[in-house]
């Protein structure tokens, strides 16, 4: 099933309705994210009524939309709910392969100038919020939708510059792995994400991670990480020692 496309009011009515319903994971006050993620929270977990952000790089090693699938992941395979609005180039197929559950996904690709009223709506019924930051966004009405998830008891995740959220990550550098000389395909990028924040999470951090990863996010031990810093910074050349003179039988016919 693909995720729910929300357009008009009425849609959105009717969506945030049935995702306020009992929370099946329970009304956890921390919504699971992998293994590999935890270090980089807190609470270890999408804590609800926290502004969890995700920062924006430069388009060439951003990583953004791979770092918002792996932590809506094991929220929603636990039971809650997720909503992902302004992100147009969000795909329904990345999101069911990084394990999320296209049932109980909405995606609202373009708010159009009613962007407040959507994210504000959704928080209060969606367990986990997605939401590209326009440009335009003021802070006041920023800190009135963190309000609100506070309130609610809803994880807002902004997509972009967000002054004041709980925590902000950002996938900081990149290497794609795959290609050989002039063959291959692109298979996955280690990353490396930093989080920085206020409180408990004032003190930035940094992993390495695989993403995607087979299939999981996977954290790079130290040696796969200097394994790839190799391969990326030597050139490929490829040293062959000339055979041996008794390689070669003198009367060999063909090639050798």
């Amino acid at each position: 099933m693909a995720g729910r496309m929300v357009v008009g009011s009425a849609a959105l009515a009717e969506l945030v309705r049935p995702a306020s319903a009992p929370d099946p994971a329970g009304g956890h006050r921390v919504l699971p994210v992998r293994p590999e993620l935890t270090g980089l929270l807190p609470n270890r977990g999408l804590r609800r009524g926290s502004t969890i952000a995700v920062g924006v790089g430069q388009p060439r090693r951003s990583g953004g939309t791979s770092l918002i699938l792996a932590l809506l992941a094991e929220a929603s395979r636990a039971g809650s709910w997720c909503a992902v609005v302004g992100v147009p180039t969000f795909g329904a197929g990345a999101a069911a392969e990084a394990g999320i559950a296209l049932d109980r996904l909405a995606l609202v690709p373009d708010p159009g100038p009613e962007w407040p009223t959507v994210v504000a709506a959704l928080i209060d019924g969606v367990d986990v919020v997605v939401a590209a930051v326009p440009a335009t966004v003021s802070a006041s009405v920023a800190n009135r939708l963190a309000a609100r998830a506070r309130q609610r008891g809803s994880v807002l995740v902004p997509y972009g510059r967000w002054d004041g959220a709980d925590v902000t990550l950002q996938v900081v550098r990149g290497v794609w792995e795959g290609l050989g000389p002039g063959r291959g395909r692109l298979r996955r990028r280690e990353v490396t994400v930093s989080a920085r924040g206020r409180g408990a999470a004032a003190r930035p951090k940094e992993i390495k991670v695989w993403l995607p990863g087979d299939e999981l996010t996977q954290v790079i031990p130290r040696a796969a990480a200097a394994r790839v810093a190799a391969r990326t910074t030597s050139p490929r050349l490829r040293v062959v020692a000339p055979p041996a003179p008794a390689a070669r039988s003198r009367t060999a016919v063909g090639p050798a």
